[in-house]
């Protein structure tokens, strides 16, 4: 699989997603808590591997190579 995800775009995934897990953690026994922890998860999964399915099918690529 090629990478679509780099530079900025990594950074701020990392940042996004690691706010997001804790939000999740500190609220878990409400929903919000539960779907801001997924997303969080989710975030932070694409800033690691790089690889974005969303930037896939609308062709943005953000890692300069």
């Amino acid at each position: 699989m090629d990478r679509n995800v780099g530079g900025f775009d990594r950074i701020l995934r990392v940042v996004l997603g690691i706010a997001l897990l804790l939000f999740g953690y500190r609220n878990r026994d409400r929903t919000v808590g539960t779907l801001a922890f997924v997303a969080g998860s989710d975030i932070f999964a694409t800033a690691i591997i790089q690889r974005c399915p969303l930037n896939a099918v609308f062709g943005i690529d953000t890692c300069s190579e």
